[in-house]
């Protein structure tokens, strides 16, 4: 396993939105491992292919307490079950250091793959369906910051980018 390095904003590569993936190999499931092995050191709870610059339409979860329910999406398709939103402050390893309130449904139902390449259904809500669909937005080429105003997500761009410059 490997260490992936995490795109930051404002990469524009951040942007690119996700292809599917057609078949599950072990090229397939040798990422998974490296994008879990970089969340859990990052740390974070949620991670997409498209943060560690792969354009396939994969993501890891993992929202336990002990990082012991690492989960695999591939392919995921979401829909709405609740149409009432709920209200969660969000992070991102893309977005190092900043937290903003976002609205997203409560309770959705995913069609995904899993690394065995097996297709499933299941009803999430709570933590878990807010992270699937924090992580869903980044293959689609979107980040929590889209849904705060447009001063606010330039304020953190340029703290953002004064940050990689002192780091270069």
């Amino acid at each position: 396993m490997a260490l992936l390095d995490i795109l930051e904003f404002p990469d524009p590569r951040l942007r690119k939105v996700a292809k599917p993936v057609t078949e599950v190999t072990d090229s397939t499931r040798q990422l998974i491992d490296d994008m879990f092995e970089t969340m859990y050191a990052a740390p974070g709870i949620g991670l997409a292919a498209t943060q560690v610059n792969v354009h396939e339409r994969i993501l890891v979860i993992d929202v336990s307490e002990n990082g012991d329910d690492p989960q695999v999406f591939i392919n995921p398709e979401i829909e709405v079950l609740d149409p009432n939103l709920g209200e969660y402050d969000e992070g991102c390893l893309s977005v190092p250091g900043f937290y903003e309130t976002v609205q997203r449904p409560q309770r959705i139902r995913v069609t995904s793959m899993g690394r065995d390449g097996e297709t499933t259904t299941r009803e999430l809500d709570g933590l878990l369906a807010i992270c699937l669909q924090h992580e869903i937005d980044h293959l689609d080429g979107k980040l929590f910051i889209d849904y705060i105003s447009p001063l606010k997500r330039q304020r953190i761009r340029k703290k953002l980018e004064k940050a990689q410059r002192q780091r270069a």
